[in-house]
């Protein structure tokens, strides 16, 4: 039996290119069919939205597969960095296929089942820079939050106190007033020893409400007051 396994990230999701779960799933399909099996002869299995850096056997698709094959079936993936990522996990999963008597195929290295002696160095040093890759895009997104960070753009929640204009890379915060002046009460009654729920109260009475248009609640009041607390 032909068993195709197919991934992709949250990012890799909204991409039409080979990534695209789509697209494995028709090269999948397309391998069979040179094995005389139509698309209903072929078990797929998907993993949407796993990051790679997840080693097969603990992704929930990959479990499942690595369970129902059998003696005799052929695993296909249509790229090997979307069965691995790392060096170290191709090279367990490999002995595991081989000791299983599966025939794994990664069709961008070849349309023939991957053998011992070249065919598994070839698959290890793929896959050791397919694991490279991954940690360079982690390092590049990181470098692009702090320098997004530095320029004054909004990285992850805008903060209370600010609010966000434009978008995507123009992106900047930009004071808020009316937070502010929230947060400066907030923080004044708080010194005061004044209680969180009367807190609210005054703020309500000031007609200083939360983003949601709603009352401020105490949770949201301690939240402000430790985060902008000097």
């Amino acid at each position: 039996m032909i068993l195709g396994y197919i991934r992709c990230s949250t990012a890799d999701q909204v991409k039409e290119d080979r990534s695209s779960l789509q697209t494995q799933t028709d090269v999948i399909e397309g391998f069979a069919r040179t094995r005389g099996i139509d698309k209903w002869g072929v078990q797929i299995y998907t993993d949407a939205g796993v990051s790679g850096a997840v080693k097969l056997a603990a992704r929930p698709a990959g479990a499942d597969l690595l369970a129902a094959m059998q003696s005799g079936d052929t695993v296909i993936a249509s790229k090997l960095d979307r069965m691995f990522r790392s060096a170290s996990d191709a090279i367990d999963m490999f002995e595991v296929f081989k000791a299983r008597g599966v025939d794994l195929v990664l069709y961008d290295i070849s349309n023939e089942p991957v053998s011992a002696g070249v065919g598994k160095l070839i698959m290890t040093i793929l896959a050791a820079v397919a694991d490279m890759e991954r940690i360079r895009i982690k390092e590049r997104t990181a470098e692009g939050r702090k320098a997004k960070k530095a320029r004054g753009g909004p990285v992850g929640n805008v903060p209370f106190g600010y609010r966000k204009v434009g978008e995507g890379r123009a992106a900047v915060l930009v004071p808020c007033e009316r937070e502010l002046s929230a947060a400066q009460l907030m923080r004044v009654l708080y010194q005061n020893r004044i209680p969180y729920p009367a807190i609210a109260s005054r703020l309500e009475a000031e007609g200083l409400l939360s983003r949601s248009g709603k009352p401020f609640t105490p949770m949201a009041i301690h939240r402000v007051v430790m985060e902008t607390r000097q």
